[in-house]
Formats: C-alpha cells, sequence, structure tokens
C-alpha cells in the first residue's frame, strides 16, 4: 500500500490545486496588512495550536519582519504554483504560513480548514517530485519521461488516508459532541435559524425550511455517508461511486453554506488522487497512440539555432498527447509539399505551426494557437489574450527571434 511506486502525474496536479488552496486562504488577507498582521491590528491566538512560547516569540516582529514574510510567501507560492524548485518553495511557502497562523489566528478566519490544509503542507514538503510534470522544473531539466515516471507512492497514500478520516472525523463529531444529529435537527436549523453569513439563499431552501422531517432524513443520510467513506474509498468495488458522490458532497456544500475555500479547492482534486495514477498514464499513452495515426499539427523550426532546439524540447516536454509533429526546415527537400506557402526566408525568421487544416500561423501567434493544444500552456492563455496581445506579442517575439543567441542554452546558434 505505501512502499510501491506508480506515476507522479497525479500528484503534480495536486500541486496546483494545493497551492490555490493556500493563496485563496492567505493572499486575501496582506490587502488590509495593517488590520491582520502589522503591530496595528486586533489579534486572537490558537493556544490549542502553538505553545505560549511560540506564540510570545512570533509577536515580537517588527513590522519589517512581516512585510518580509509577506514578500517571501509571495515568492515561494508562485514558484509552488508554477513548479519551480518546488520542493524548497514548498517548505518556505510553509514555514510562512505557520508564521502567519502564529502572528494571527484571527486573519486566517476558519481554523479547522487551515489546520487541515497545514498538514496537507507539511506531507508535500516531504518529496520533490510533485514538480515531476505540469512544473517548470520538468521544463528546466528537459524530462520527456516525466508524466510516467514512477516514484514513491507513500505520501499519495496519506494524502488518501487525510481525506478518508476528515470524512469519518467530521461524521464522528456530529454524533459525539454538542448537537447530536441522531437526536437533533441540525439541518431544519440552519434553513430557520441560522447565524449571519452561514446558509446561502438557493433554490431549495425555503422548501426544507418547512419539511423537519425531510431535513432529518438528510441529514442521517450525509452522517452515514461520512462515517461510510473511509471504507467506500478504500474498496475497489465502491472507489469510484465514493469519489462522484464526495465530489456531489462538496459542490452541494459550497451551493448551501458559506464554507472555507477549502472544501472547493483542495478536497475534491484530493478525492481524485484515489484514482489510480497508472490508469491516469493507459489513458494517456492510448491517446498518445492516436495521435501517432491520425494527422498532427506540424511546427517548423530552424534546427540549426541552438535557442530554436531548445524551444522545440520545450515543446516536446509539453506534448503530453503527442499531437504535434516538429520538422527541421533544413532537413526538409521540398517545402511545397509541406504547404504551398512555406518560404525559407520567413522560416528564418520565425517558427510556424501548420494545422490539420491547412491554416498557416506564424511567430507569436503559432505559440498562442499551441496554448488551445499542449495541456502545459493552457495556463498562458490569459496572457496570450489580453487585451492588445496580438499587437504587442509579435513585436516581443520578433525582439527575441533576433536576439536568442543571448537565450540559448547551446551556444551554436546561426542568426542571419
Amino acid at each position: 500500500m505505501f512502499l510501491g511506486e506508480r506515476p507522479s502525474i497525479s500528484l503534480s496536479l495536486f500541486r496546483i490545486a494545493v497551492a490555490l488552496t493556500t493563496g485563496f486562504h492567505l493572499l486575501p488577507t496582506f490587502v488590509p496588512l495593517r488590520d491582520t498582521y502589522l503591530s496595528t491590528a486586533l489579534k486572537s491566538f490558537n493556544g490549542n495550536f502553538f505553545t505560549v512560547g511560540a506564540i510570545e516569540l512570533v509577536q515580537k516582529s517588527p513590522d519589517s519582519l512581516v512585510i518580509f514574510f509577506v514578500a517571501l510567501f509571495c515568492a515561494a507560492w508562485l514558484c509552488f504554483l508554477v513548479g519551480l524548485f518546488s520542493q524548497i518553495s514548498c517548505i518556505l511557502m510553509t514555514v510562512c504560513c505557520y508564521y502567519f497562523y502564529g502572528l494571527n489566528a484571527f486573519a486566517i478566519g476558519q481554523v479547522l480548514s487551515w489546520d487541515i490544509l497545514l498538514v496537507t503542507l507539511v506531507l508535500m514538503c516531504m518529496v520533490p517530485y510533485h514538480g515531476d510534470y505540469f512544473s517548470l522544473d520538468c521544463l528546466r531539466r528537459r524530462d520527456l519521461n516525466a508524466y510516467r515516471r514512477e516514484r514513491p507512492y507513500f505520501l499519495q497514500r496519506l494524502l488518501q488516508l487525510q481525506i478518508a478520516f476528515t470524512f469519518f472525523y467530521t461524521g464522528l463529531n456530529k454524533i459525539s459532541s454538542q448537537g447530536n444529529w441522531l437526536t437533533d435537527n441540525p439541518i431544519y436549523y440552519l434553513m430557520n435559524y441560522p447565524a449571519a453569513g452561514v446558509t446561502k439563499h438557493f433554490l431549495f431552501k425555503e422548501f426544507l425550511s418547512h419539511h423537519p422531517g425531510l431535513c432529518y432524513g438528510i441529514g442521517i443520510i450525509v452522517l452515514s455517508v461520512e462515517i461510510a467513506m473511509p471504507a467506500l474509498l478504500f474498496w475497489r468495488r465502491t472507489r469510484v461511486s465514493a469519489i462522484i458522490l464526495g465530489l456531489v458532497f462538496h459542490v452541494l456544500l459550497i451551493l448551501t453554506l458559506d464554507v472555507p475555500a477549502i472544501f472547493f479547492f483542495l478536497f475534491p482534486p484530493q478525492l481524485l488522487l484515489f484514482i489510480n495514477p497508472k490508469k491516469i498514464l493507459k489513458g494517456i499513452e492510448q491517446k498518445r497512440r492516436t495521435h501517432q495515426t491520425a494527422p498532427a499539427q506540424t511546427v517548423i523550426y530552424d534546427g540549426q539555432c541552438g535557442f530554436c532546439r531548445d524551444s522545440v524540447q520545450a515543446l516536446r516536454v509539453m506534448d503530453l498527447w503527442a499531437s504535434i509533429k516538429l520538422l527541421d526546415y533544413h532537413e526538409l527537400m521540398d517545402l511545397q509539399k509541406i504547404h504551398p506557402d512555406l518560404e525559407h526566408q520567413d522560416l528564418e525568421e520565425e517558427i510556424h505551426l501548420i494545422e490539420t487544416g491547412g491554416r498557416v500561423f506564424k511567430g507569436f501567434f503559432a505559440f498562442r494557437r499551441l496554448c488551445w493544444t499542449l495541456p502545459m500552456m493552457v495556463p498562458l492563455l490569459p496572457l496570450f489574450y489580453f487585451p492588445g496581445a496580438g499587437l504587442l506579442g509579435p513585436v516581443i517575439y520578433r525582439w527575441i527571434a533576433r536576439h536568442r543567441y543571448l537565450f540559448a542554452r547551446q551556444k551554436a546558434c546561426v542568426v542571419r
């Protein structure tokens, strides 16, 4: 269960979910910095989480140190999100999270959800291979096998246990604390007498507020599912149903209650970690085989340019589906057979993308079109389609093309 090795691609995707969850928790608290963390802020402390000595030590922080940690968090968070030195950035980000939690637990908000997130962050700090794919680390290493590389499975198993027993202990708390769901009817209370900011106005709220019996029945179903979730998730026959049930549970939770970001950004992706990554890899390989026999997009580049070769190697890493065909125009005997509009002079100046329908894109617009094909480039779509990008992008591309010898790893670059 723990010592085997499996592909780490799903863990790479989960890294992005963890980064988004952490960012949506903490980044908004930096906007009113004077009211949250500086010496002028109203503060509260979680004595159940930190020792008195640790809290007293953090409270001695001057405002300059707080600002330093804000800058450190933002840099480490961004690096962790894009997977640049992912383990180091994760450790630095986690240290910052502990620091701000000790500085003012009141600013963090939902203490329980933050405790759960910190556990996840500590687990993520233990390994470097959540940057194997969908990361700048795999691009930096030009690792063509990143998506299929097998890694120790223990971390993913621990994350599975965390989400399974979060469900279980949440259910257990419903029958072992004040407001017992077996003897009381808390959902009916939420529909009628909740504190402000607890429930949202959703479609069936008014209906449920007049049917206490239905509310009680829904409560018993929720309680039963939560307690049974570990068994449902770890038993193969019920695993898929349990994942779907868990996803529906969280969607309904978000639609009906004002809950922290962790319920949307972290828990659903954590449920998907129960999908065997070997099955994910099998689906990827099947799609790659399909693209090998079907017509593919063609990228034509200058093979005598070190920068161009390096860029094409990065495209190979990002081409998860093997959906593009890469050609060095120096090796082509007859350009007209590839496309009637191709000219040697144009190919020397700009990379060209030829779609299966024959449409040609050049330079900046070729890379913008590739954003729709390569999964790792999808996050760049807002940047490439930002208002004015169609005018500024080609100018930047041409400048880089003229000075590409400055950027090449391999300095053997022919500049014409």
